[in-house]
């Protein structure tokens, strides 16, 4: 079992830039792929950023690509989300999440979820 505290939410103007960061603890943490998803009101949580668990590949949304980047620190048991050039459609709140598949960006693949940050981006 792992569990997972995002953290580093916020209210920002468009063009700003966020630090998200999501600590783990319990089972080792370079074990797992790590994702960071995201649910904006009334709608279904989408992908957006996902990191081999050695770091060696990441995968992005379209949407998100060239504007964030998903990082991780095994000796520090955390994963990073970097978001600039932010957007107001970027509001939305957003989870980290750990899977023991190689990586994917179906969430249904990730077997633990942090409790969410929320990130509000305004115009």
């Amino acid at each position: 079992q792992v569990q997972l505290v995002e953290s580093g939410g916020g209210l920002v103007q468009a063009g700003g830039s966020l630090r998200l960061s999501c600590a783990a603890s319990g089972r080792t943490f370079s074990g797992y792929a790590m994702g960071w998803f995201r649910q904006a009101q009334g709608k279904e949580r989408e992908f957006v950023a996902c990191i081999t668990w050695n770091g060696t590949n990441r995968y992005y949304t379209n949407s998100v690509k060239g504007r964030f980047a998903i990082s991780r620190d095994n000796a520090k048991n955390t994963v990073y989300l970097q978001m600039n050039s932010l957007k107001p459609e970027d509001t939305a709140v957003y989870y980290c999440a750990a899977s023991t598949s190689a990586w994917s960006v179906d969430l249904r693949r990730y077997d633990h979820w942090g409790q969410g940050t929320q990130v509000t981006v305004s115009s």
